[in-house]
């Protein structure tokens, strides 16, 4: 459907072994029975893209014109959403550093978009949650309310480091009440951007 909102799923760690990694399709899977969205999976693997060094901040660079080629490729992928949802650990309560680089890397890309967050750790990944509603006001989006907390995901696993079966059925309120908010706030702020 030419309606259905562009829904960019950002897995926030780079790491062997990611939890990320094994979480993607199960939030996927959730979004796939929601017909509002059009999703696609972005690895930051894909994009490995320089510690943030350039000369002029972001919000300067016209038309997506980044200095560097994988930024360039990072901008399109971003500047085609209508919402963000990001896949995030916690480390040392904060933001891992190249989810933070891959925000720093751009700007208007991510302007006037929702944001919400899948994340996890000892502490379900709150603080970096709380970190990154920050950084996401500052990029001029609009973190929704609703966010998916999974506490002590290692717990949650077998000696494979796969979920059991049935272990993440408990979230999947707490995952259909962010994309329902993704959806409201998409349609609301893809009205307004192209209205302007």
């Amino acid at each position: 459907m030419a309606d259905k909102l562009k829904l960019k799923v950002i897995m926030g760690s780079t790491r062997p072994n990611r939890t990320s990694e094994k979480l993607a399709p199960w939030v996927m899977a959730g979004i796939q029975a929601d017909p509002t969205f059009d999703a696609e999976l972005l690895d930051l693997r894909n994009y490995t893209m320089p510690f943030y060094d350039e000369a002029i901040t972001p919000s300067q660079v016209k038309d997506g014109a980044y200095n560097n080629e994988t930024v360039r490729d990072w901008a399109k992928k971003i500047g085609e959403a209508d919402a963000i949802l990001v896949i995030t650990p916690e480390y040392d309560h904060g933001v891992p550093a190249v989810l933070k680089n891959a925000f720093d890397h751009i700007f208007t890309e991510w302007n006037k978009k929702p944001i919400g967050f899948v994340a996890y750790g000892s502490a379900g990944g709150a603080r970096s949650v709380e970190h990154l509603r920050q950084i996401a006001v500052e990029l001029q989006m609009a973190p929704v309310r609703v966010a998916v907390h999974i506490t002590a995901p290692w717990e949650l696993m077998d000696e494979k480091r796969d979920f059991k079966e049935g272990s993440l059925t408990k979230f999947e309120g707490p995952l259909k009440g962010l994309l329902e908010q993704l959806a409201w706030w998409g349609k609301a702020l893809k009205t307004a951007r192209s209205a302007s």
